[in-house]
């Protein structure tokens, strides 16, 4: 079954997000397109437009915002309240003077746009809902934290606390247990670290907020 340029890009977006090593020669290969398609699609979810074939929307220029608008509105309506061509065509009469364009062309427009438009809001979730990955440089950040712990001490435990300080780009921690968070133990938990460590972040230390 053929499917449409949109949903094509959708599916090689698909395969490269479950397998990021796959190459552009395997999925051309997959999908039956040239490279530069695969490359198209990698690049956005929506597919450029051709280069042939718009001259029949030329008369819709005026109204193509309007129109966008309206099937913007339809991916938040229930279904049957989706727009019909019948309704963007009186809409445009009605709400803005326009009659010019025909029925065809209005369909072969709406046929075209809604499947980009679609497209384009799963895009922005997509950016919208993502992570921003967090770079560490060796040496240059650490984060400092105190934790509540329990040890036993002659046989009763006592609430202790648990400094830790951890390099944020190996992950690698040094961690001293202290009987309160007093400045004394902050900063001997601290000078122990570097010690350990053997040096000091050169860029900053993230503390947490808590108490």
């Amino acid at each position: 079954m053929r499917v449409s340029r949109v949903e094509l890009f959708e599916q090689i977006r698909r395969d490269v997000r479950l397998d990021p090593s796959i190459s552009q020669r395997a999925l051309a290969a997959k999908y039956g397109v040239h490279r530069r398609t695969v490359r198209q699609a990698m690049a956005s979810a929506i597919p450029p437009p051709r280069k042939s074939g718009q001259r029949q929307f030329r008369i819709l220029d005026p109204a193509t915002g309007w129109i966008d608008a309206m099937l913007r509105a339809d991916l938040k309506a229930p279904r049957k309240q989706k727009h019909t061509i019948e309704r963007i065509q009186k809409r445009l009469a009605e709400e803005h003077d326009f009659d010019l364009a025909s029925y065809s062309t209005l369909r072969n427009y709406v046929r075209k746009r809604r499947p980009e438009i679609v497209a384009e809001d799963r895009e922005g979730r997509q950016h919208l809902e993502g992570m921003v990955p967090q770079a560490h440089l060796p040496g240059e950040e650490a984060e400092v934290d105190f934790a509540d712990v329990w040890v036993r001490v002659a046989g009763e435990v006592v609430k202790c606390h648990l400094f830790t300080l951890r390099l944020s780009h190996s992950g690698k921690a040094v961690h001293r247990v202290f009987a309160s968070q007093a400045q004394e133990s902050f900063l001997e938990g601290h000078a122990a670290a570097f010690r350990v460590l053997g040096g000091v972040p050169t860029k900053h230390i993230r503390y947490d907020n808590g108490p």
